[in-house]
């Protein structure tokens, strides 16, 4: 598993974006080569081949593929690509994970994990300290109060 890890690094945050938006996932590799995108559903167990791009660059797809989701591109570098999947939707939530054939075997990158939601998560709210039946004007003014961060 090292070898794998040295060769393919992915960008490794997960993304969580809304229904409809675009986004892209990185792959970084040693070595200018075809690279393999696969997509891990929990929901459905399974592992699915999205699309192959050749060092031409010319992308095979895999079967019920949508060829105007999944594009990749290379990167300047020529080591580097990218999955650009658009017109994204809940069920493409998962990890990507990006695969080159080296020696006949695969060898599969870190994995980046989407998550598309259909309204992004609201920042947890702060907390406000009950309010006394007096006024006392000096409180709010103190730097306790003040949000911080």
């Amino acid at each position: 598993g090292l070898y794998a890890a040295l060769l393919l690094t992915q960008t490794p945050e997960p993304i969580v974006t809304q229904t409809n938006n675009k986004t892209e996932i990185l792959c970084d590799l040693k070595e200018r080569t075809g690279v393999y995108w696969y997509r891990w559903s929990q929901e459905r167990q399974h592992f699915e081949f999205l699309v192959f791009s050749n060092t031409l660059g010319k992308a095979t797809y895999g079967t019920n593929v949508r060829q105007d989701k999944f594009s990749v591109r290379e990167a300047r570098s020529h080591s580097s690509y990218s999955l650009h999947i658009s017109h994204l939707h809940p069920s493409d939530s998962g990890t990507y994970y990006c695969s080159i054939s080296q020696s006949s075997q695969l060898l599969l990158g870190s994995g980046t994990q989407l998550r598309v939601v259909d309204a992004l998560p609201l920042p947890p709210k702060t907390t406000q300290t009950p309010q006394s039946k007096k006024p006392v004007p000096w409180i709010t003014k103190s730097k306790a109060a003040s949000r911080q961060g």
